[in-house]
């Protein structure tokens, strides 16, 4: 994902919510029973949307094959292969396609075929009520992020930070994301893959910052993203009892640590129940800018907060990451390095 590019488009979104529609987004009623998609099965239709950036013609049609290779058929969106400038379409082209996708009978899943840029700026123009109505599997990752929190929060739809149609689909998360789609087990344990464990860099070792186990809501994302939002209409909310996700790539230190520290000042983060942090591949300081080491960084700005806080977990902008359902009750336990799901999602 670009990210300089990220608060570029998050420019566009109005202090209270307009856009092309020009009306307010309202709200998810206080207290809305969480809504969860039928789960997928093989041989289902899943709708290929580019609600960011697009793909090469090429890379598209991998992408396709990947989700086939998964037991899925591909149903193409309108202007899915589009390509214009840093997003696949226009904003109306975009919104188009996601609310098809939710409205089309055939289809059963919606797979966003990557991140990129672009996604909050369809936020205020989202029909939420259109998607509480007809709940979906929804997936993807890293720019995302914005869908999948405006959705939960607005239509109270549990959604999937899981990987995009056209990711590398390692055996590990090939595994984690059919079992969390398809399967009806709701104690199911993400451990971090033996791949991360074998590699020498310590961007993928496993650091305890706050040891502790914590119960709570799934709720998180790119980190970016999240900090991005924040002060916006579409920012994380009640962040009280839950557990927080993040992510990043390519972010030197310092900018991390400005990021976090962005969270800690828009929201209490210290009412959280716990931090899951995945693999922040390529955060490293360059020699034009010294800072200390991404894990001296996570430290300093969360090891305060009194909740327990693990880094390197199997997610993020890595091949072995495992599928994360925002919304659903879950465990983390930093001595096991685990997140185990305490409801089916």
């Amino acid at each position: 994902m670009n990210r300089r590019d990220l608060l570029k488009a998050l420019v566009a979104l109005p202090v209270v919510a307009g856009g092309l529609s020009g009306q307010p987004v309202t709200p998810a009623p206080a207290g809305l029973a969480l809504v969860k998609a039928p789960r997928l099965a093989p041989g289902d239709t899943v709708a290929v949307i580019a609600p960011a950036s697009g793909l090469k013609p090429d890379a598209f049609d991998r992408a396709l094959q990947k989700l086939t290779g998964l037991g899925f058929k591909p149903k193409v969106g309108r202007y899915a292969r589009g390509q214009r400038g840093l997003f696949s379409g226009t904003e109306a082209e975009r919104l188009h396609d996601l609310h098809w996708a939710f409205t089309d009978p055939e289809v059963r899943g919606v797979w966003c075929v990557r991140g990129g840029d672009g996604a909050p700026r369809l936020l205020p123009d989202i029909d939420y009520a259109l998607i509480r109505k007809n709940p979906k599997v929804f997936v993807g990752y890293s720019d995302i992020t914005a869908l999948h929190l405006a959705l939960l929060q607005n239509s109270s739809l549990v959604t999937f930070h899981g990987p995009v149609a056209s990711s590398s689909f390692s055996d590990y998360a090939r595994e984690s994301v059919l079992a969390v789609l398809t399967q009806p087990t709701a104690t199911y344990v993400n451990a971090v893959s033996a791949d991360h464990r074998a590699k020498s860099s310590p961007l993928f070792k496993t650091e305890v910052i706050t040891p502790g186990r914590a119960r709570g809501r799934l709720v998180g994302g790119n980190l970016t993203v999240l900090s991005a939002l924040a002060g916006t209409p579409w920012a994380l909310r009640e962040p009280a009892g839950k557990i927080l996700f993040l992510e990043d790539i390519d972010e030197q230190p310092y900018r991390v640590d400005r990021m976090l520290t962005q969270l800690r000042q828009s929201l209490d983060l210290r009412a959280l129940a716990g931090i899951a942090l995945g693999v922040f591949e390529g955060c490293i300081a360059t020699d034009d800018k010294p800072s200390p080491p991404l894990i001296e960084v996570l430290r300093e700005r969360l090891g305060d907060l009194g909740v327990p806080v693990i880094y390197g977990l199997s997610f993020g902008h890595v091949r072995d990451q495992f599928t994360l359902p925002l919304g659903i009750s879950a465990e983390l336990d930093t001595a096991s390095a685990t997140v185990k799901f305490l409801e089916a999602a």
